[in-house]
């Protein structure tokens, strides 16, 4: 793809707050927290950083993409495009960004995409949509519908771009190709083709529907299959399901970011199911026996006598599966929170202060205070 002009201007390393050598697994990570955290849903105003995050993982994510704009920064770091200083964040008053592309272009041998009036095979755009899903689908992982509106391959001449009865011809310049050498004395360029545009086909006559683009803009439906475990702010690629591309270009990716509902009595950390439940005071003393709810049952917890308020119980492997690759899974983690009445009976209030009067040690012995409140 041709450098963006955005590519001289921002460093997308900074954006998300990672180094250059950062692992792909680091880009993830550090794009999904920072989607999450400036969410234009859960964040207002923040839609201008959002768009600066996405953007920067839409490049960093994609190891193709990020391989080219290390590239292209390093040779305006170098200085081999004067005006064009990456993370300069000053005025643009180098050569315009449609020559650096040809430029760039030519040094990596793709040609420019801009020619003679006519336009080469152009990648369709990538999207970003959004999906909304229950907890339980989170959990247990699901595969979902979305509809929206992109370009898609022409219906009338079914991506060839030329009028029903018609086909493209070979182009006689290029020979099909799409490129032609352009010798520089010691170098040598492979420019598009002025004939054809860079396609390597002339089309005599244009398709009536997508004037010889090979799309037009259509309502669609897309299957998404979403894992088991996948957390709330989650991004899915579904590569070759973006729009479609112009001029038998490929297509672009389409993103998916996952929202999860919240649970009415579930929270979760990772693949950690967690609950809090409420016990009484006799049971906290005395010990008991506990059944919680889980997912997909229930389970039963022994409290040890003595439990103090904010004790975590552990379920093992009955929280949410760990990864959407694996059948491991994560725990339930029970606590405890001693819950004390507000009003009580004439015989509860006389049971609590004959407990009160049989009670001869203090709690807060250790604090030395009591003793001398007394005096």
């Amino acid at each position: 793809m041709a450098p963006q002009r955005e590519w001289f201007e921002k460093d997308y390393y900074k954006v998300l707050g990672v180094t250059k050598t950062a692992t792909d697994r680091e880009i993830t990570r550090a794009y999904r927290k920072l989607a999450k955290q400036y969410h234009p849903d859960t964040n207002p105003g923040k839609e201008d950083l959002f768009k600066d995050i996405s953007a920067a993982y839409d490049v960093l994510g994609d190891p193709a993409k990020r391989k080219e704009y290390d590239e292209v920064r390093s040779m305006a770091s170098s200085g081999a495009f004067p005006g064009a200083g990456a993370g300069t964040g000053g005025g643009w008053s180098g050569p315009r960004v449609e020559d650096l592309s040809d430029l760039i272009g030519g040094l990596f041998n793709r040609g420019s995409r801009r020619s003679g009036g006519g336009r080469g095979p152009v990648r369709g755009s990538d999207l970003d949509v959004e999906a909304h899903i229950s907890f339980e689908d989170a959990a247990n992982g699901v595969t979902t519908t979305l509809n929206m509106v992109s370009d898609v391959t022409c219906g009338t001449c079914h991506g060839t771009g030329s009028a029903p009865g018609t086909s493209p011809v070979v182009c006689a310049r290029c020979q099909g190709t799409g490129s032609v050498s352009d010798n520089q004395g010691f170098f040598s360029f492979s420019l598009p083709c002025p004939a054809c545009g860079g396609r390597g086909i002339r089309i005599e006559k244009l398709c009536p529907t997508c004037r010889g683009t090979g799309v037009e803009s259509k309502s669609r439906q897309i299957k998404v299959r979403i894992p088991h475990g996948v957390e709330d702010g989650s991004r899915i690629r579904l590569k070759g399901k973006g729009s479609a591309g112009a001029n038998g270009g490929p297509a672009g990716d389409l993103y998916v970011t996952i929202h999860v509902s919240p649970h009415k009595i579930f929270s979760r950390r990772g693949p950690d199911l967690l609950l809090t439940v409420p016990v009484t005071f006799a049971e906290a003393a005395l010990g008991t026996t506990l059944t919680v709810p889980t997912l997909d049952g229930q389970v039963t917890l022994r409290v040890p006598p003595g439990a103090k308020s904010g004790l975590t119980l552990r379920a093992r492997s009955k929280g949410l599966p760990k990864s959407g690759k694996t059948e491991e899974m994560g725990d339930l983690l029970v606590t405890l929170e001693i819950d004390v009445p507000k009003n009580l009976s004439e015989e509860q209030r006389k049971a609590v202060e004959e407990y009160a009067k049989a009670t001869t040690e203090s709690p807060r012995k250790y604090l030395e205070v009591e003793s001398y409140a007394r005096k």
